[in-house]
């Protein structure tokens, strides 16, 4: 069952908020998720810490990047990015672009990034790498026009990751759980790779053992394994565990309360009369 526009608001902040508290966002970086009613548009928030977005924060934008409805906010300036995959990719409808520390390394010496261990798999065999230089020369290094959107786009192709020269990364899956688990465990496969290569060197991942291991980013048990974990740090983070580990539940609308009653002011006296008279046969039949 498709989630509700309230639910998919709810779920893109969680999920903003998560890969925060996981250190894969800072205070820049965006997560996005494809409108879950209308493939033509997809939800991103406005332009605002990852860490503080909450579900009024996230928009409505059409595949050009448009938001639907005249905002009053600041928007971010590398929305392309998430317009132009959605338009290029059908399958995708979960995006996240981000300046981890553990990819930064990789992204500024072009040094290939591999699978070394199975959960790394999820990154796939290849990770592709987008020089935005070569295209269109000197420029301020954000992604802000259709035409250099376009361009990651195609670098990505039908890729999981691409690698931003100097930038940073983007990271795509088919829905917010999967992308969670690929954005996270792909910078832990970063670290260990950097890691081993200070010890010795780096031993990739067969071609077998990628697209064997790489199936396990897509069971629903270790989506599901995994997602609580997160979870549960995050509702750690901000303080919404109840005790004996249990998470606070998402929050929900607030029941309408009744019309109060108006009956008029003639009506409650007579009311009012008749059960003092009933009070006070009962003491006389006492």
């Amino acid at each position: 069952m498709p989630l509700s526009l309230d639910q998919a608001r709810y779920e893109v902040a969680r999920a903003n908020r998560t890969l925060a508290n996981e250190g894969v966002l800072d205070g820049f970086g965006h997560v996005s998720m494809r409108h879950p009613g209308d493939p033509q548009r997809y939800l991103l928030s406005r332009s605002r810490s990852p860490e503080l977005i909450q579900p009024e924060d996230i928009l409505e934008f059409t595949l050009d990047s448009a938001p639907v409805k005249k905002p009053n906010v600041e928007l971010y300036a590398e929305r392309v990015i998430h317009g132009c995959i959605y338009q290029a990719r059908p399958d995708v409808s979960a995006v996240v672009h981000h300046h981890s520390p553990d990819v930064m390394p990789f992204a500024i010496s072009g040094a290939e990034l591999v699978p070394v261990f199975h959960l790394g798999a999820v990154i796939g065999p290849t990770v592709p790498f987008w020089n935005q230089a070569d295209e269109f020369g000197d420029t301020n290094m954000l992604v802000v026009k259709p035409e250099e959107g376009r361009s990651l786009a195609g670098a990505l192709g039908p890729h999981h990751m691409v690698l931003m020269r100097n930038h940073g990364a983007t990271v795509v899956a088919g829905d917010l759980r999967r992308l969670l688990f690929r954005a996270i465990f792909s910078c832990a496969n970063a670290r260990y790779q950097m890691q081993a290569a200070m010890l010795s060197r780096v031993t990739r991942l067969r071609d077998g053992e990628i697209q064997l291991a790489g199936a396990i980013g897509n069971l629903p048990t270790a989506i599901i394994r995994a997602s609580e974990y997160w979870s549960m740090r995050l509702d750690k983070a901000e303080g919404n565990t109840k005790p004996g580990g249990k998470t606070a539940k998402a929050p929900r609308p607030a029941p309408a309360k009744r019309a109060a009653s108006k009956k008029p002011m003639a009506a409650k006296q007579q009311t009012k009369g008749a059960r003092k008279g009933q009070l006070g046969a009962k003491g006389r039949k006492r």
